[in-house]
């Protein structure tokens, strides 16, 4: 009986994963929270990614995810089951609902510079303090406290109902204080009578702080880390884009058989068992096996494979993937989310989904700094109040403790070193994604590296010429060269690009004939000249002689691709095609060895191929004949035996992989699933730059660390004085002021980063 009501639960409440849209988090504390919210539930476990706004929750019998979503929103927070990938990417509204999200606080920001830059001006400038400016400065400073500052108030409110303290607690506690004190000292202080001044006084006295406002660190603060705000939230938006990426490298519509015509319709209309048509230098639509035609697929995006595929009726296809050669009709066998490319994409989620949180240096720190500031400041309040010093005293000694430690600087802190890494990374040709990429950098260990497209060039190139006894390199390559020049056939194409270039133009050639899965042949010049596998020639009893059958057998077992050359009744030559390694890889390599990094190289190619370009480059640990779905094991296995990961790739076979590393560096060069799955994009196709990549990172790390160590010691320098009620308001303003200039020039030095 107990089994079978287990059984009917299990169908009715499956035991399984679901991902979860997470909103509402402001810091990695509240991921946190969110995490440790779910773990508590019986038979749940889950990974909360601040980064990419989702939660991984894997559930037992009995639970559903509504009760999921129910223990996330007890939480404080949002929580909602996300739209399959293919109808976000698609749907009219998807673009458009990150684009909301960020208008809100792009309007909050603007708002605030536009209102306090004003205000800081007329604190800090006394020329500008003319009769009853303290009153402008409140018109001004009240709305970017309140509406732009909105969110930290909200976040602190939805912390203080949790029991927890988060940046976001001290920058709503500071401003509010600073404000509420402004506004104090202007009603029912000395601050509002007309011809009231800030002067510069840098003595340090007691005071009673009725004659003191605070407006300008309220309305900067608000509007500097609003600012650095804005700027992560539009670095994570784009955490969806290598989805949406890899779902548009299908192919749009599709020629579909219907009666024996031709009919287009939107490739995801295809239902499996349609027939459908592909010409030459058309993308397959899905999954199928051919049923008519011969033709080379070029499935370098997919697979990684540098060399275009042969393929014939009965052999299977994969979607995305491009016909180089005939027309091809190809049944469909699968469709929609069951296709090579939509198993892909689910991989790069999971991938993005379970990749290691990263706290953020700011959050960590305040979750001991906020409290104690607090404290202090409470402290503070008490003190003065017991020693009978009057209340407005201890109030303005309180408060000064809450604004010195506001973390002005400690908000551009971050922002400022990132903005000037990222645009010096910029002019290099870095593109760096947000401030947990950096983070990465600082720990790797090892980098696996992505054969085609990143190590080598990702095209066939002609790289050897054999001749027979007796016979011309260049008129070998003339006759071959203009006959390989009418075929679609990419190693054709190699060859007529290597024998253009070395001999200049070709001749027309007459009579050209494909011979299927042979090769080529045609009269060129008068001559009868055949291109392709030793058996086309064999076949018109042109045998190879026995230095070109060695050179033909060395170039294959070298992971190669030979053709054979004949006219006139004899073979005259082998011609050799290959990917050829970049010339900037092997100093590449070199450059990371440097950085103390121990390079793999991953590929899909065969053993014998990764061999050859692994010993010309000078890379010791080979990884070959891998499928694209396994290098994001063999990530994970590398990750699992301690080593910390980057991933340097240009496919769409890379892109789950990049997302599963540590820190993955995508090739400027490649595609845009490749681009958006990774931390690090290099513009240009040279693997150095992965290397100043790495450097760039680490040295803009180590800039935003001594900012926020400046930006904390400016503050606990000041906090003694505030406490004993000896810190002047300009003092404070001039502190807080300085700091941030400190933090500014400090993060300006990465300009000079070569």
């Amino acid at each position: 009986m107990t089994s079978i009501t287990e059984s009917s639960i299990t169908q009715d409440r499956p035991q399984g994963s679901v991902e979860l849209s997470i909103g509402g988090m402001t810091c990695a504390s509240c991921a946190n929270r969110i995490e440790r919210k779910l773990n508590k539930m019986d038979g749940v476990t889950a990974t909360v990614n601040y980064a990419t706004e989702k939660a991984k929750v894997t559930f037992a019998d009995g639970i559903v995810p509504q009760d999921l979503i129910a223990e996330v929103e007890k939480a404080g927070y949002t929580a909602a089951l996300p739209a399959p990938p293919r109808r976000e990417a698609e749907g009219d509204g998807a673009p458009e609902e990150p684009e909301d999200e960020l208008r809100p606080l792009r309007n909050r920001l603007i708002t605030a510079l536009v209102l306090a830059v004003p205000v800081i001006a007329m604190a800090m400038i006394p020329p500008l303090q003319f009769t009853n400016w303290q009153w402008l400065s409140l018109t001004l400073a009240a709305p970017v406290v309140v509406y732009a500052g909105w969110p930290f108030h909200k976040a602190a409110w939805t912390n203080l109902r949790h029991g927890a303290a988060t940046m976001d607690t001290l920058v709503s506690l500071g401003t509010i204080a600073a404000l509420g004190w402004s506004l104090w000292a202007l009603f029912f202080g000395t601050a509002g009578t007309p011809g009231m001044t800030h002067p510069f006084d840098f003595t340090i006295q007691r005071s009673d702080g009725s004659g003191n406002i605070y407006l300008e660190a309220a309305a900067g603060v608000t509007a500097f880390i609003l600012a650095g705000r804005y700027f992560e939230a539009r670095s994570k938006r784009r955490a969806g884009a290598a989805l949406r990426a890899l779902l548009e490298l299908g192919a749009k519509d599709v020629a579909v058989l219907r009666n024996g015509a031709e009919v287009r319709i939107p490739s995801d209309e295809l239902a499996v068992g349609d027939r459908f048509v592909v010409r030459p230098g058309e993308k397959i639509a899905t999954d199928g096996v051919i049923e008519e035609g011969t033709s080379a697929v070029d499935a370098s995006m997919l697979t990684g494979e540098s060399v275009p595929v042969e393929v014939r009726p009965g052999e299977a296809v994969t979607g995305a993937t491009v016909n180089a050669g005939g027309r091809l009709v190809v049944r469909a066998t699968r469709v929609g989310s069951d296709t090579q490319l939509a198993q892909m994409a689910k991989l790069v989620e999971e991938a993005q989904t379970g990749k290691a949180q990263v706290q953020r240096l700011a959050d960590r720190i305040s979750g001991i700094f906020v409290p104690v500031v607090i404290a202090l400041a409470l402290g503070t309040l008490g003190f003065w109040l017991g020693t009978g010093d009057g209340v407005g005293a201890a109030f303005t000694a309180a408060v000064a403790v809450l604004i010195i430690a506001c973390p002005c600087a400690l908000g551009l802190a971050t922002p400022t070193a990132l903005l000037v890494g990222t645009g010096r990374g910029a002019q290099l040709g870095i593109l760096i994604k947000g401030p947990e990429v950096l983070e990465s950098t600082r720990k790797i260990d090892t980098v696996v590296l992505d054969k085609t497209g990143t190590v080598t060039e990702g095209k066939m190139t002609l790289v050897e010429v054999h001749t027979a006894e007796g016979q011309d390199e260049a008129e070998v390559l003339r006759l071959a060269g203009a006959l390989e020049h009418a075929s679609e056939h990419p190693i054709a194409q190699a060859v007529a690009r290597g024998a253009a270039e070395r001999v200049g133009t070709l001749p027309a050639p007459e009579d050209f004939a494909n011979v299927e899965g042979l090769g080529v042949q045609g009269i060129v010049d008068g001559h009868a000249v055949l291109v392709g596998r030793p058996k086309l020639l064999a076949e018109w009893s042109q045998h190879l002689p026995v230095e070109l059958e060695r050179a033909f057998a060395a170039a294959q077992a070298a992971g190669r691709t030979a053709v054979a050359v004949g006219w006139d009744g004899a073979a005259r030559a082998v011609l050799v095609v290959a990917d050829t390694v970049k010339a900037t890889s092997a100093d590449a390599i070199r450059d990371l060895r440097a950085l103390g990094l121990t390079p793999v190289l991953l590929t899909g190619d065969n053993e014998a191929v990764a061999r050859t370009v692994a010993a010309e480059v000078g890379i010791d640990e080979v990884i070959a004949e891998v499928l694209p779905a396994d290098k994001v094991d063999v990530v994970k296995r590398l990750q699992s035996e301690g080593r910390t990961v980057a991933m340097v790739g240009d496919g769409v076979n890379d892109a789950a992989a990049l997302a599963q590393a540590d820190l993955g560096l995508a090739m400027g060069t490649g595609t845009d699933a490749a681009i958006e799955a990774s931390d690090l994009t290099l513009v240009r196709g040279d693997l150095r730059v992965a290397g100043d990549a790495i450097r760039l990172s680490r040295r803009t790390l180590r800039t935003i660390k001594g900012n926020l160590f400046w930006a904390f010691a400016y503050n606990v320098a000041a906090l003694p004085l505030a406490a004993a009620g000896l810190l002047n308001p300009m003092i404070a303003g001039a502190a807080m002021a300085f700091s941030s200039v400190f933090v500014v020039s400090n993060s300006l030095r990465l300009r000079g980063f070569k």
